[in-house]
């Protein structure tokens, strides 16, 4: 162990910091030390009834605990923990009630808290004066005390013996100071950390949010990749006709126009619901609408001016659907599109079915879900190159597959006798249309 090892907890700035905690909580125990100084000489004094001075102290007593158990004051203290102690503890769930073993464990911390707080507080105004009188002795310096004062056991001591207690006086209280804080820092986790209910709370908090990211992420994929997808391939056809057609140049041109302009509105939708102002509120997403199964048409229209043939039939009413189920259609017709596009060959088959509600058979249950009666049928089919699928490499199917299982649908992908078919059933509540 080397010197600078050894007083390395002395001046490194962490136990600096500790120590401020530390005092935190002596200056936050003196309301309390006063309050039992006052009551011991209350009690003491003959003067006073015994039952009349028993009974202050019992409400007081009460209404000195009743902050110890608050959640507000665990609040302060794990906010006082992670500035202070650099202790990574979570935030209290707001709005969440904690349960009686988490008070319990908040109470025993401020507890804690106070009492070395208290200790280091009462060694801070005893003993660091006292050991500069020390020390300030050996240079000379007069501190107004006369030669036969008496300090405890040290009386009549040579001043070398007093500059050397005063130093190890100094010294223990650093050490003190740096063993209280890291063993504050360590129980910290312990006694202030999440319970059950707020790791649950957290965990959910979580999901929701991966959740959310999950589903913007599958909107850029879809839309700015059915935008890409589109204009690679007018590209391509006006480069080759540029000089033989050039009015189907301008076309797709024009195409291309339009189709990167609604890529733009999708993309400036999802950045404004990613966007976060300074207050933490989300900003105003972009004014792009969100596409349902209404602009169906528009969807086939622009495949087919990239030069893919589609065939499209749709029956059932599709604008009444709600509007989670026709938007999460929407993307996943554009996303089997984009597919046929991109690793398919030849003519495109679309059919969208909106099945109507059936009445239940005659063994069915009275409580049976209402959105069984109702679904939508969404089919595409299209020739393969080769041997392989659309899936390969990329993340469409596995984009598909989320948003049918976000609905309680099921999807069924694969090569079906040289084609490549795209299944997907979603169930349709009966009422509601958000």
């Amino acid at each position: 162990m080397t010197i600078r090892g050894l007083l390395g907890p002395l001046v490194h700035r962490s136990t600096w910091r500790r120590a401020v905690f530390l005092l935190l909580g002596g200056v936050l125990a003196l309301p309390y030390a006063l309050l039992a100084a006052a009551f011991a000489q209350l009690l003491t004094n003959d003067d006073v009834p015994r039952p009349l001075a028993i009974g202050l102290l019992l409400v007081a007593a009460v209404i000195a605990a009743v902050p110890v158990f608050l959640s507000g004051s665990r609040a302060l203290e794990i906010a006082a923990a992670r500035a202070l102690l650099e202790v990574d503890l979570p935030e209290p769930a707001a709005g969440h009630p904690i349960d009686r073993e988490t008070r319990l464990r908040s109470a025993l911390w401020i507890a804690l808290h106070l009492v070395t707080g208290g200790l280091v507080l009462f060694a801070a105004i005893s003993a660091f004066p006292m050991a500069l009188v020390f020390i300030a002795q050996q240079f000379g310096i007069d501190t107004g005390q006369a030669e036969g004062d008496a300090v405890g056991p040290l009386t009549g001591r040579h001043p070398g013996w007093l500059t050397l207690t005063g130093v190890v006086l100094l010294v223990g209280l650093g050490y003190a100071v740096a063993g209280l804080g890291a063993l504050a820092a360590s129980m910290a986790p312990v006694l202030l950390g999440p319970s059950h209910g707020e790791r649950l709370a957290a965990l959910e908090a979580r999901a929701t949010r991966l959740a959310e990211r999950n589903r913007l992420a599958r909107e850029l994929h879809d839309s700015v990749g059915h935008a890409l997808t589109v204009a690679t391939l007018q590209a391509g056809a006006a480069r080759q006709l540029l000089d033989a057609d050039p009015e189907f140049a301008r076309r797709a041109l024009r195409a291309i126009e339009e189709t990167s302009r609604h890529a733009m509105d999708d993309l400036d939708h999802v950045l404004g619901l990613l966007r976060e102002s300074e207050t933490g509120a989300r900003a105003p997403a972009g004014t792009a609408p969100q596409r349902t199964l209404s602009q169906l048409d528009r969807l086939v229209a622009d495949t087919r001016a990239a030069g893919l043939a589609v065939e499209s039939r749709v029956t059932g009413a599709v604008g009444e659907l709600p509007s989670a189920v026709s938007r999460e259609g929407y993307r996943i017709v554009q996303e089997g599109l984009t597919n046929a596009a991109r690793h398919g060959r030849g003519p495109v088959t679309l059919r969208v079915d909106v099945r109507p509600a059936t009445a239940p058979g005659p063994g069915a249950a009275s409580d049976a879900p209402s959105w069984s009666c109702r679904s939508l049928e969404i089919e595409l089919v299209n020739g393969l190159h080769g041997t392989t699928g659309p899936g390969r490499g990329g993340r469409g199917l596995d984009g598909m597959r989320e948003r049918v299982l976000l609905l309680g649908g099921r999807l069924t992908a694969g090569p079906d006798d040289g084609r490549w078919r795209v299944e997907v059933h979603l169930p349709v509540p009966r009422s509601g249309t958000r």
